[in-house]
C-alpha cells in the first residue's frame, strides 16, 4: 500500500474512532441530557442516572461500547436513537435523501452563475468576472438564506419558507446555497482562463479561421482539468452550508439531523449523520478524481500534459489600501465605545449621529460590537490561517502524508467538524477554532507539494548538489524561499474562507457564546428582527465582504508584482534562479 494510501486509512480509523468514543470524549454525562430529553420532570436521582446508563450500555466502559458499536456498523446497524429510542438508520436515510436533493439543486444553480461570470471572458475577453465571483464567495450563506426568505416568502410571498414538501420548497435554499458557490467556481474559471486565452494555439486557430465555439469550448477543455478536485470541494462545501441552510428554512437534511442531535446529545444518531457526511465527501472526492482523470485521458498517465498557470490580477495598490482603511478606521471607530451597554429605550434604533450603525434588539451599539468582534473574528481566522500555513509548508515535504490526510479532511466540512468538535468540548471560540484548523491546511499542503517537487526537479538544484550544496543550504536557500510566498499569498486567499466558517459556527451556536461580539454571533442574533432592523445584520456581512475584497485584491497585487518584478530581471539579461522562476499561485 502506497503512503498516501495507508495514511487515509489511518486518518479515516482516527474519524471513526472518535466519533465512536464521543460519549467518553464530551466530558459531560450523556446519561443526564438523555434523561432531560426524555422527561423533563423526572429527578436525576443515582438510581434513574443508572438506569439510563445501563439502558445505552455506557456502564460497559468505552472500549466495549466502540467495539459494539463498530460491529454494528460493520452489519449496517446505526443503532437507536437515545432520545426517542427509533433506529437510526432511517432517519439518516431520510436525511440524506432531502439533503442530496438540497445539494443537487443548488449545485446547478452554482454552474449556472458559474457560466454567467466565465461567458464576458469568454467573449469579450472581460477579466473582472474573478472579482464578482470573490464577492458572491465571500456572502454568508446563512444571511443569504435569512434574506432570501425574507424577500421571496415574506415580502413577496412567492414561495415556502419552511418545510420540504415538493419542489416549490427547494428554490429558495437553492439559491442560498448556490449563489456562493457559483461564485467560487466562476472565480476560479475566470482568473485561469486568460492565460489559456493568450497561448499560441488559440492565435493560430484564429488565424486559420476557427470560430469562436470552438476555441471557447477548447479553451474551457484546457482550464478544466486542474479545476476539477476545487469543483469537488465546493460541492462538499455545499454540505457545510446546508446545515445553516437547512436551519433557517427547517429543511430535515441530514445536516440539520446532526446538528439537532449534537445539541441533544443523541450520539447515536449524531454518529450516523456524521459518517453520512463522511461518505458524501469521499464519494465527491473521488468523483472528481475520476473526472479529471477522463478530461486529461492518456496525458495525465504520460505526464505529458502542462497544465495553463493562472495570470495574475493586475490590481491597483489603492484598491486594498482603500478596503483596509475603511475596515481600519470602521474597527476603530468602534473599539472606542461600548459594546455591551444595554439601553432598552433604543432598542432597534436606526442609524444616527449617536449610534452610527444604530442598535441590536437589546440597544446595544452595533458599530461598537463590529468593532469589539475583529478580534474573535478576523484575529482568530487569522490565527488559524497561519497555523494552517505552516502545517502546510511542512507537509509539503511529505506529499504522500499530506495526500493521503487531504483526502479525509477534505471530505469534512467546517460545520461538521465543529458540531463534532462542540460535541466533545462543548460550544465556544476555541473550539470553533480548533475544528476549522483541522480541515484548512489541505488545499494549501497540496499547493506546497506540488511546489516542492517542481523546485526539486529542477536543474538549479542538480548543479548545487553537484558542486556538494549541503541538504541545509539547499533547503533554507533555495526550496523554503520558492515555496512559502506562493503558499503564503494562497494562504491569505484563504483567509475570507476561514473567517466565514468561524462566522457559520457563530451562527449555529457553536462558537463564540453571548454575549460576546463575534460577527457570525452577531449574524444569528439579528437574524429575529431583520426585517425590521436590517442595519443589525448588514453590519458584520458588509464587514466580512469587505475582508474579502482587501485579501484578494492584496494577494492579487502582491502576485502581479512579483511577477512584474521576474520578467524585468529577465529583460535585463539577469540570472534566472529557482528563487525567481514563475511557480505561480
Amino acid at each position: 500500500m502506497s503512503t498516501a494510501g495507508l495514511t487515509r486509512l489511518l486518518c479515516l480509523l482516527a474519524v471513526l474512532t472518535a466519533v465512536g468514543l464521543l460519549p467518553w470524549l464530551s466530558g459531560r454525562d450523556p446519561a443526564l441530557t438523555v434523561l432531560r430529553a426524555r422527561s423533563a420532570e423526572q429527578e436525576p436521582t443515582k438510581e434513574a442516572l443508572d438506569a439510563v446508563r445501563q439502558d445505552l450500555g455506557l456502564d460497559a466502559g468505552p472500549l466495549s461500547l466502540l467495539g459494539s458499536w463498530a460491529s454494528d456498523l460493520v452489519r449496517g446497524d446505526l443503532g437507536a436513537s437515545w432520545v426517542s429510542g427509533t433506529d437510526v438508520l432511517p432517519s439518516v436515510l431520510a436525511g440524506l435523501q432531502v439533503s442530496l436533493g438540497l445539494m443537487g439543486a443548488a449545485f446547478g444553480v452554482a454552474l449556472l452563475l458559474a457560466c454567467a461570470l466565465v461567458a464576458p471572458v469568454l467573449v469579450r475577453g472581460r477579466r473582472s468576472a474573478g472579482a464578482w465571483g470573490a464577492m458572491l464567495a465571500a456572502v454568508p450563506e446563512f444571511l443569504l438564506a435569512t434574506v432570501a426568505l425574507l424577500v421571496g416568502g415574506v415580502w413577496l410571498g412567492l414561495l415556502p419558507t419552511s418545510g420540504w414538501q415538493g419542489p416549490a420548497y427547494m428554490v429558495l435554499p437553492a439559491l442560498a446555497l448556490g449563489v456562493p458557490g457559483g461564485g467560487l467556481l466562476g472565480r476560479l474559471v475566470a482568473d485561469a482562463l486568460p492565460a489559456v486565452l493568450d497561448e499560441r494555439w488559440v492565435e493560430l486557430w484564429r488565424g486559420a479561421g476557427v470560430g469562436r465555439g470552438s476555441i471557447s469550448a477548447a479553451a474551457l477543455k484546457r482550464v478544466l482539468p486542474p479545476l476539477v478536485p476545487q469543483f469537488g470541494m465546493a460541492a462538499v462545501g455545499l454540505t457545510g452550508g446546508a446545515v445553516a441552510v437547512e436551519t433557517v428554512f427547517a429543511v430535515p437534511g441530514i445536516g440539520r439531523t446532526a446538528l439537532g442531535a449534537a445539541k441533544s446529545q443523541d450520539l447515536p444518531l449524531l454518529q450516523g449523520s456524521v459518517l453520512a457526511l463522511l461518505l458524501l465527501g469521499l464519494v465527491a472526492g473521488a468523483a472528481s478524481a475520476l473526472l479529471r482523470r477522463r478530461l486529461l485521458g492518456p496525458a495525465l498517465r504520460d505526464a505529458g500534459l502542462s497544465l495553463p498557470p493562472v495570470r495574475p490580477v493586475r490590481t491597483h495598490p489603492a484598491v486594498p489600501l482603500a478596503l483596509f482603511a475603511v475596515l481600519a478606521v470602521t474597527i476603530g471607530w468602534g473599539l472606542l465605545r461600548d459594546p455591551y451597554t444595554v439601553t432598552t429605550t433604543a432598542r432597534l434604533a436606526a442609524p444616527s449621529w449617536s449610534h452610527p450603525l444604530g442598535t441590536d434588539g437589546l440597544g446595544r451599539d452595533v458599530l461598537a460590537r463590529l468593532g469589539h468582534g475583529a478580534a474573535p473574528t478576523v484575529g482568530t481566522a487569522a490565527a488559524v490561517c497561519l497555523l494552517s500555513l505552516v502545517i502546510a509548508l511542512v507537509l509539503g515535504f511529505l506529499p504522500g502524508v499530506a495526500a493521503g490526510a487531504a483526502d479525509i479532511a477534505n471530505a469534512l466540512p467546517p460545520v461538521i467538524v465543529g458540531i463534532l468538535v462542540a460535541a466533545a468540548a462543548g460550544p465556544g471560540t476555541g473550539g470553533a477554532a480548533f475544528a476549522v484548523a483541522l480541515i484548512s491546511w489541505p488545499p494549501l499542503a497540496a499547493h506546497a507539494a506540488a511546489l516542492v517537487q517542481e523546485v526539486r526537479a529542477s536543474s538549479f538544484l542538480t548543479a548545487q548538489r553537484a558542486i556538494g550544496a549541503p541538504p541545509s543550504w539547499i533547503l533554507t536557500r533555495h526550496v523554503l524561499p520558492s515555496v512559502a510566498g506562493p503558499v503564503a499569498r494562497h494562504a491569505l486567499l484563504r483567509l475570507p474562507g476561514i473567517a466565514l466558517a468561524l462566522a457559520s459556527l457563530g451562527f449555529l451556536g457553536l462558537g463564540a457564546q453571548p454575549p460576546a461580539p463575534e460577527w457570525g454571533l452577531l449574524l444569528d442574533e439579528s437574524r429575529a428582527y431583520v426585517e425590521r432592523a436590517p442595519w443589525a445584520a448588514l453590519a458584520p456581512a458588509v464587514a466580512l465582504a469587505l475582508l474579502a475584497g482587501l485579501a484578494v485584491s492584496g494577494a492579487s497585487y502582491a502576485q502581479g508584482r512579483d511577477t512584474v518584478v521576474r520578467r524585468r530581471k529577465a529583460a535585463t539579461g539577469s540570472r534566472t534562479s529557482v528563487k525567481e522562476a514563475p511557480v505561480g499561485v
